[in-house]
């Protein structure tokens, strides 16, 4: 461990305006439903980066922005929380946008994304970024990638960053097969059983350790394979170590990934082996799913070597 300083980390990825609706009864279809709504920064490598800074990681955000009022406001509020913020402006393209609607007990009813502005964008979009910051970041930067990230830009990114070490998230079912070609790149994967699925061609219903042990063929040398409240595998240097998450009432599911992936990182970066950082990761998580949104107000490194 690093007990004076911690490794920075640069997270590169999807950076959303998040509008969230809280109803206050079930959702109901083709009709109004009565409703709390709060607006926030969002997307995976932007919720991975904000914790981070509350968990006391230097931390930079690489991303994109449209030239709206959307784009004013995130670049506002990230940067006044301590982010490094570097990103790139597509004028004339919409900042992405997420909206997301959970039943009174915390469950997602529904959500749509609006994620153009960086699915459909050119492969060498942070090229410029990319050069600079490998030129500047410490060897010993973590470098977090998630895979909002089209397939031609991952590959390019992770040629980029060739001999450093890279943590993925797999994001969703939908994009995880984007990773297929980048795996041998990465140090370690974060991902749900629904993804290591839909990444291995697994079926749905596959048991964690047949999931587990196709992760394990693919050539990754480690990942974090979650299954709600099951038990977590990790594998790291050829061994599989399994962990119960702590019991926990949940309030709102939105971005526990996202801290299980800060708190894990936030470990790393202070030089604890995986198998060592997954259980930060899995207080973050808990902290997260008893509060309401993507980033609890209490998260900070002390709360998680307290639990």
């Amino acid at each position: 461990m690093f007990p004076n300083s911690a490794r920075p980390v640069i997270s590169i990825g999807a950076i959303h305006l998040d509008t969230i609706a809280h109803a206050g009864e079930t959702v109901r279809r083709e009709t109004s439903t009565p409703a709390a709504f709060s607006s926030r920064p969002g997307g995976v490598a932007a919720n991975v980066a904000r914790a981070l800074c509350r968990l006391g990681i230097e931390t930079s955000l690489v991303g994109a922005l449209g030239d709206d009022s959307a784009a004013r406001m995130l670049v506002d509020r990230l940067t006044g929380e301590g982010l490094g913020l570097v990103h790139a402006t597509r004028h004339g393209m919409t900042t992405g946008q997420y909206l997301a609607l959970h039943d009174p007990d915390g469950s997602l009813a529904a959500a749509c994304v609006d994620d153009r502005i960086l699915s459909e964008a050119p492969a060498e979009l942070f090229d410029p970024i990319l050069e600079d910051l490998t030129v500047r970041a410490p060897r010993e930067t973590l470098w977090f990638l998630d895979a909002n990230l089209p397939e031609p830009m991952l590959a390019r990114v992770t040629a980029t960053l060739a001999g450093r070490r890279i943590v993925a998230n797999a994001v969703s079912e939908a994009k995880a097969p984007r990773l297929k070609s980048v795996l041998g790149a990465l140090d370690c994967l974060l991902l749900n059983s629904g993804e290591a699925a839909a990444l291995t061609g697994f079926s749905r219903n596959a048991s964690q350790e047949d999931l587990a042990q196709a992760l394990a063929e693919t050539g990754l040398r480690g990942f974090v394979l979650t299954g709600g409240r099951a038990e977590v595998l990790v594998r790291e240097d050829g061994l599989l170590t399994r962990f119960t998450p702590p019991p926990v009432e949940i309030v709102d599911v939105t971005g526990a990934g996202d801290a299980l992936a800060a708190g894990t990182l936030a470990a790393l970066a202070r030089g604890y082996a995986l198998t060592e950082a997954v259980p930060f990761g899995l207080s973050a998580a808990a902290l997260t799913l008893r509060t309401t949104g993507a980033l609890a107000a209490d998260l900070s490194w002390d709360a998680l070597n307290a639990t």
